[in-house]
């Protein structure tokens, strides 16, 4: 009987570095994350290297010492390569392969390297690439020399090593050609969203750190479909449904792509469109994890990538989810306060989007937010403007239906995009 092997792709082990530029920051906490984000990328974190300095060595990243150091504990581990905690200038990139003889990896590349790998709409797929065309176009020179040792795994899904052999004018071509297509494509979505705004349905966007259950509690709010995964970026294009509150209102829910420390910029650049369903919505629910040891951290975050999108002025929901693994880490004895706080949000909602624990209060703060931007209308309508009532029903909050002789009254709340359409 002929015997019969399993065939299974080798996992990459690499060595996680980074630099630790003063006692304050929090670097622990980010080489921590790194190792999240090489898990989801698909490689395991065989060891950890760390080096106090002022500032990153300008050439190698890490001083000389350390960089022995580090070759000797990449040989002793059997590790495939490094992943440094920042991003890497050409220069450090080529000198650090160069001193270590081994595969060197950056934070950004393995963020895109995920992101590569779930991407799945159009939109998607052009911007991953596009962020990588445009990482890699500066990191041309010096890198053909290394591509022998690329193999396979981190930093080659996408575009391909093919895309890494063109020539500066090439990438420059396919940079501009994969613009026009995003032009097309988000120039769709911006009729989309200006068909939303023009109905009076309010539109609330999903925002928080990576991994902090957006996609989960949209899941569990309208029975979406979203993929969960207990992984960064699980899930990377935008998904809008509709929910129904139980006072008859209709909210549109926008979840968005996750946000992470040190997003790399042409990363937000690329993925701006998405991003700024956040900015064109009524409100922004902020999901956060309230179980983890790093939320006041994660909240700063979010509130700086939402700043720098020009996302300011709306209505903010904090939402700390996976009270119930708060719970159980403190009943672990792990030192976590039990009540989070958010100083810079309008509301504050304690849920578990897993247990379904506190979904009814969110509900309900959200009915009261949107009541707080609508206008209280008294009216009687003649029975020839009966359709205006069926528009009060959809969009406003109907309190009171009276039929009398000369007409059908009614109490309601209503946008105030609605009550300028039936009363401007």
């Amino acid at each position: 009987m002929a015997e019969l092997y399993q065939m299974q792709e080798e996992r990459e082990r690499v060595v996680l570095v980074g630099v630790a530029t003063s006692e304050q920051d929090d670097t622990e906490e980010s080489i921590a994350e790194l190792a999240e984000l090489v898990r989801t990328a698909g490689a395991d974190a065989a060891g950890t290297v760390l080096q106090n300095r002022e500032a990153p060595h300008p050439g190698t990243y890490l001083g000389k010492g350390k960089i022995e150091e580090l070759k000797e504990l990449v040989v002793s581990l059997n590790a495939t390569g490094i992943v440094c905690d920042d991003e890497l200038s050409p220069a450090q990139m080529k000198n650090l392969e160069m001193a270590l003889d081994c595969k060197v990896m950056d934070r950004t590349m393995v963020i895109l390297d995920i992101f590569a790998q779930h991407a799945s709409t159009k939109e998607g797929k052009i911007q991953v690439e596009l962020a990588q065309l445009k990482y890699r176009s500066s990191r041309l020179i010096g890198m053909r020399n290394s591509l022998s040792r690329l193999g396979g795994g981190i930093g080659t899904r996408g575009p391909g090593e093919k895309k890494l052999e063109m020539d500066r004018r090439l990438i420059k071509d396919r940079i501009a050609q994969l613009n026009r297509e995003l032009a097309d494509v988000i120039k769709s979505r911006e009729v989309l969203r200006a068909a939303r705004n023009r109905s009076p349905v309010p539109v609330a966007a999903i925002v928080g750190y990576t991994n902090a259950g957006k996609s989960t509690l949209l899941n569990y709010l309208t029975d979406a479909g979203v993929l969960e995964e207990d992984k960064l970026f699980a899930t990377l294009d935008p998904t809008t449904r509709n929910l129904e509150l139980p006072g008859g209102q209709n909210i549109l829910l926008t979840d968005t792509v996750g946000f992470v420390r040190k997003l790399p910029h042409h990363l937000i650049d690329a993925f701006r469109s998405t991003l700024e369903e956040a900015k064109y919505a009524d409100i922004i629910l902020h999901v956060a994890d309230a179980s983890n040891p790093d939320c006041d951290r994660q909240l700063h975050v979010v509130y700086e990538t939402l700043r720098e999108l020009g996302v300011t002025d709306k209505t903010m929901i904090t939402v700390f989810n996976k009270q119930d693994l708060l719970r159980a880490a403190i009943e672990a004895g792990e030192m976590l306060p039990e009540s989070r706080k958010d100083l810079k949000a309008d509301e504050v909602v304690k849920v578990s989007a897993k247990t379904g624990e506190g979904i009814t209060e969110l509900l309900e703060v959200l009915e009261r937010v949107l009541r707080e931007r609508k206008v209280l209308v008294e009216h009687i309508f003649p029975y020839s403007e009966i359709g205006k009532i069926q528009q009060i029903r959809k969009y406003g909050q109907l309190l009171e239906e009276e039929y009398r002789d000369d007409g059908t009254y009614i109490k309601a709340y209503l946008p105030k995009e609605l009550y300028m359409k039936l009363f401007g």
